[in-house]
């Protein structure tokens, strides 16, 4: 049985969980809240780096959400989620960094809004300007990349839908419509359509909460790991 450790708003955890469900693999989820137990002992032995997703496959554990989704689509080829074609694959790889080297740095500071300690008002406003830039550069490399096809690589589903189609449908709610991507935003509204993406949807009250908790989980992750280094520091060298 495979063993999904994630977070229901992760935009890391969430394309794993989703491409599980698009395979139809029998999986088990363990849900972290983030809100510090990724720092317990008992997940830094799945996990030392203390984030998630983690895959565990039997006696093997994956680390990593594009690691994940490669060995899932390696170790498990039925319903696949990767193209042949070399154009096609390039095209779905592009996609899949694009969004979270691009896009999702975009949406975290979109979703601090300005409220992080010690800014100036004109240095956050700076800030976000300069994030929804980055993001509508992403929406519009995005859209010119989809063209006329349903799917990022002709017609069929992806990996390249299982990342971006996670967050892209997201955007307006942070200030950044998908009027002026209208390729993009039927692209999204057919992927929010499928079932497995209706299983993994977001609830208002579930979104709302993530973004307040976005707001305060720096200074949490900070002080758990100070925690974690001040108990490292203090074991015997050997």
């Amino acid at each position: 049985m495979l063993t999904l450790y994630y977070a229901r708003p992760s935009a890391y955890a969430r394309p794993v969980w989703l491409a599980l469900l698009e395979k139809q693999l029998p999986f088990e989820l363990v849900a972290m809240d983030l809100g510090g137990n990724q720092f317990e002992p008992e997940f830094l032995a799945v996990n030392p780096f203390s984030h998630v997703p983690v895959l565990v496959d039997g006696d093997f554990r994956v680390l990593e959400s594009l690691a994940i989704l490669d060995y899932l689509e390696a170790r498990y080829p039925e319903r696949a989620l990767l193209p042949t074609s070399p154009t096609a694959l390039a095209r779905v790889r592009m996609v899949q960094l694009v969004t979270l080297n691009e896009l999702l740095p975009a949406v975290f500071r979109l979703l601090l809004q300005g409220e992080r300690p010690g800014e100036t008002s004109g240095e956050a406003a700076g800030e976000i300007e300069y994030a929804q830039l980055r993001a509508m550069t992403t929406l519009r490399f995005l859209e010119d990349l989809l063209g006329a096809g349903p799917y990022f690589a002709g017609d069929q589903l992806t990996l390249a839908e299982i990342v971006a189609g996670t967050i892209v449908h997201k955007m307006p709610d942070l200030g950044v419509a998908l009027v002026d991507y209208p390729g993009l935003n039927r692209w999204s509204e057919r992927l929010l359509a499928r079932p497995t993406w209706r299983q993994i949807e977001l609830s208002a009250e579930e979104w709302s909460t993530f973004k307040r908790r976005m707001r305060v989980m720096p200074k949490i992750w900070q002080r758990r790991r100070r925690q974690r280094m001040a108990a490292l520091s203090q074991r015997p060298e050997t």
